[in-house]
């Protein structure tokens, strides 16, 4: 099967964790291992958050040049070469013997009169105790938005992706076999002038729904969203919680999901498989094979009967004989 992964920021950088180069690095082997784990029997193609690097990033320069900081499209592209380069090693360091892997810049299309420009939604950055975080919004002139966990975060226009810029050397790469990892951080959010030339924007582009139009895009038989909570929960931080399993989309939009965090996998699950693909799954890391195997997350699909079969595929564009050992013999 092709799969597409989206791994969440704070996947790759553990809530209340240090932002150093050391925590993120043994987060990224962590994902790296799940994904070579499926990557066995899957073509797997990679998508990644970048909500807590870039608001540091952001913040690093605004302390630098407070009078004439980086733009975000521009901290986003920083961002998705830093975490692309170290999903890249560490999946390089366990994929089979032979594996071809690339990690693209990848710029995403929104749309200059998206409302999100003007309702900041998407939270980047560290947690400020509510004292620091009244400092820093007087400072920065920053939006902020109270955690669930307790304290204030920064938040930033968050438009829907419109169109993947470069859909055409991922499709091909994908196509030959190389496992790519793209979309990172959503995309650099880009904006068309009446000219057509495109110009970068101050937002940061929600990474679930961007892989969901890259999953469809790529004709891709799942979309993964791997985060650090197990699953999507009904009743979230009320003592009835519970978690939730298999799922149809017209049974989630019965229900509320906060907009800075489970909702927009919500909407990129129910897109995904109303555009045909065959599941989303949404759980931790650490499960990825067992949410594709539908045997931990939460598993959306159009028929809640549905049994995803278990099989795998080798690689586009080469031969089975020449395949590494461990994908071969599917079909």
């Amino acid at each position: 099967m092709r799969i597409v992964a989206a791994l969440g920021g704070n996947a790759l950088l553990k809530r209340g964790e240090p932002m150093t180069a050391k925590a993120q690095h043994t987060n990224v082997r962590i994902a790296a291992a799940a994904l070579a784990d499926l990557a066995r029997d899957h073509q797997i193609i990679v998508a990644h958050g970048n909500g807590p690097q870039v608001g540091l990033m952001a913040l690093h320069a605004a302390t630098f040049a407070p009078d004439n900081p980086w733009p975000l499209d521009v901290l986003g592209a920083e961002t998705e070469g830093m975490i692309g380069y170290l999903i890249e090693q560490e999946l390089m360091n366990v994929l089979p013997l032979g594996t071809d892997c690339a990690t693209l810049l990848t710029r995403v299309e929104v749309n200059r009169m998206d409302p999100a420009f003007d309702q900041p939604t998407k939270p980047i950055g560290p947690v400020y105790s509510a004292e620091q975080g009244k400092q820093v919004r007087a400072e920065r002139h920053w939006s902020m938005v109270a955690e669930a966990a307790g304290g204030l975060r920064r938040v930033v226009p968050s438009p829907v992706p419109v169109a993947i810029i470069n859909i055409g050397p991922i499709r091909l790469l994908v196509d030959s076999g190389v496992c790519v990892i793209c979309a990172g951080g959503g995309g650099i959010p880009v904006v068309r002038g009446s000219d057509g030339k495109m110009e970068g924007v101050e937002a940061v582009i929600d990474k679930d729904r961007t892989a969901a139009l890259l999953a469809t895009a790529l004709k891709a038989d799942i979309l993964l969203m791997l985060t650090d909570v197990e699953a999507v929960f009904r009743d979230w931080g009320t003592p009835t919680q519970v978690p939730i399993g298999p799922i149809t989309p017209e049974s989630l939009d019965a229900m509320d999901f906060a907009a800075g965090s489970m909702g927009p996998k919500i909407t990129a699950a129910c897109n995904f498989v109303r555009a045909g693909g065959q599941m989303a799954g949404i759980g931790r890391v650490q499960d990825a094979r067992d949410i594709v195997e539908r045997r931990a997350g939460t598993q959306v699909c159009m028929d809640q009967s549905y049994k995803k079969p278990i099989t795998g595929r080798p690689k586009p564009g080469i031969s089975a004989k020449n395949q590494p050992e461990a994908i071969q013999g599917f079909a």
